[in-house]
């Protein structure tokens, strides 16, 4: 079941949410507007700040955090814009910093502003960014726990049928060399 994520960030009574949670997953969408709604349209530098702490608000209240980012779509209306927002978004993410892909566009829904950003984290159970917790993580080291037992019985279940000489196991004949390939051509002739 989905639910709506109250971000504090008008949305000027049109019909949709700036971040959805379902399943542990949020998704979001982050522009550069003030908490009135009014729409940032200084310096793109300025514009990025605005609109990554946009995006970091809304993760906090679905209980997540910028570490929770998994994948990112930036949009800007000018390839220009890209390198200042990525020295932003440098500050803005800790490392490993999440999948991006930029698109450049003809303009964005707010007039005026030159970027938006889509970014979907991982903010259910056994997330382990900031927002985490201590349950969480303990829940992240049961998986990764079960996991390594899985794959030990696993390695250990092809070991097993290695040795009984199933098709696993089997030896294949090696390549044939070119030199010998020629040599078998000259006791043909």
């Amino acid at each position: 079941m989905k639910r709506a994520i109250q971000t504090g960030i008008s949305t000027h009574n049109r019909p949709f949410e700036w971040a959805i949670v379902a399943n542990g997953i949020c998704y979001t969408a982050a522009a550069p507007l003030h908490a009135d709604g009014t729409p940032e349209t200084g310096a793109i530098g300025t514009q990025a700040r605005l609109a990554l702490s946009n995006l970091a608000k809304q993760l906090k209240a679905a209980g997540g955090s910028m570490a929770d980012v998994v994948q990112a779509m930036l949009y800007v209306t000018d390839r220009a814009f890209i390198d200042p927002i990525t020295e932003e978004w440098a500050i803005a993410f800790p490392k490993p910093y999440p999948n991006r892909a930029t698109v450049i566009v003809k303009e964005i829904g707010v007039r005026g502003v030159g970027m938006v950003v889509m970014a979907t984290a991982h903010v259910g159970s056994g997330h382990i960014g900031a927002g985490g917790g201590h349950a969480a993580k303990a829940a992240g080291k049961t998986r990764t726990a079960k996991a390594a037992h899985k794959t030990r019985a696993a390695k250990a279940a092809r070991k097993t049928r290695t040795a009984k000489g199933s098709k696993l196991g089997a030896k294949r004949a090696p390549k044939k060399t070119a030199a010998r390939k020629s040599a078998k051509r000259g006791k043909r002739r």
